[in-house]
């Protein structure tokens, strides 16, 4: 590390299973995010922190803003857009219907890019079987969902860079912990695929991320209770504690796009002194801004 950083403090406690997929929405000032094993989707008004919180029929591993209003949203079954209602209810419109290679998978880690398009993965949700069923789908309005990368255990770490021609992923799972670099075509396709980070050499296993507006590449240390941030080099630049063994994403929020809130899981057993904490969300101001999300516009 070449730089100290703040410690993040608690922000709002959901008490999520696993809280995931933290989305700002410049559009109307609050932040989303999903609770996966809760099956819920929350939204805070950042001006008076006040939350709403949805119920959804299937859980819900990545979310993106939808053009059209609502949420592109990716499931247990497929990709869904959601139009949340104040009265509580939800419509869910599929959008593609997933053709999962097992029983007992469901969507993970997603985001949309820099063009719109909204990029998520699959994983088999008992990672014990370390079974590298996992995929990285691309859905466009014109071309629907395609199967662009298989291989995956636990895929994680989706994030763009500024200009969106390069992609992150990594996997989390314990016995890979890397992530990669993928050089992106203005079609959507892939190439160029290397290594940009092998978390091995660092604590934590690499989970949700997020970029800054320098290019900086932000990961959540899983089981380590930190988040990274390395420099488009790969170097590692500072390390910000959270105050609980399991962040899970992070993303850029605030009206001025300076805050770093960070969703956590909270395990079966919390470790001692975590009980009250785990799970929720955490934040910072690490002086560095983000990117506003650009909406999924198919």
């Amino acid at each position: 590390m070449t730089s100290a950083a703040p410690r993040a403090e608690l922000f709002v406690h959901t008490h999520d299973g696993v809280g995931e997929s933290p989305v700002w929405s410049v559009h109307d000032q609050r932040l989303w995010w999903s609770d996966i094993e809760g099956q819920r989707i929350h939204a805070l008004n950042w001006s008076d922190r006040e939350v709403r919180t949805w119920s959804v029929s299937e859980q819900t591993g990545c979310i993106g803003l939808h053009a059209g209003g609502g949420l592109i949203a990716g499931m247990s079954t497929g990709i869904f857009h959601l139009q949340l209602a104040a009265d509580g209810s939800v419509k869910a419109q599929s959008l593609h219907e997933a053709r999962h290679a097992q029983d007992n998978m469901r969507f993970n880690d997603g985001r949309v890019d820099r063009a719109g398009r909204f990029w998520s993965t699959t994983m088999v949700r008992n990672m014990g079987l370390a079974a590298p069923e996992g995929h990285l789908y691309l859905t466009t309005g014109a071309d629907g969902t395609r199967d662009v990368l298989g291989g995956f255990i636990t895929p994680n770490g989706t994030a763009f860079s500024p200009d969106g021609r390069i992609m992150y992923i990594s996997d989390s799972h314990p016995s890979v912990q890397k992530v990669w670099a993928l050089d992106v075509a203005a079609d959507g396709s892939l190439s160029g695929r290397r290594l940009f980070i092998d978390m091995n050499d660092y604590p934590g296993r690499p989970d949700g991320a997020a970029v800054d507006e320098d290019g900086c590449y932000w990961i959540c240390g899983n089981d380590a209770g930190l988040v990274h941030r390395f420099t488009p080099e790969g170097r590692l630049d500072r390390s910000i504690q959270v105050p609980v063994d399991k962040p899970a994403m992070c993303a850029f929020a605030g009206p001025r796009l300076d805050t770093l809130v960070i969703t956590s899981i909270r395990p079966p057993q919390p470790p001692a002194g975590q009980e009250a904490l785990a799970g929720a969300v955490f934040a910072v101001v690490p002086g560095v801004k983000g990117l506003p999300e650009v909406p999924y516009r198919g």
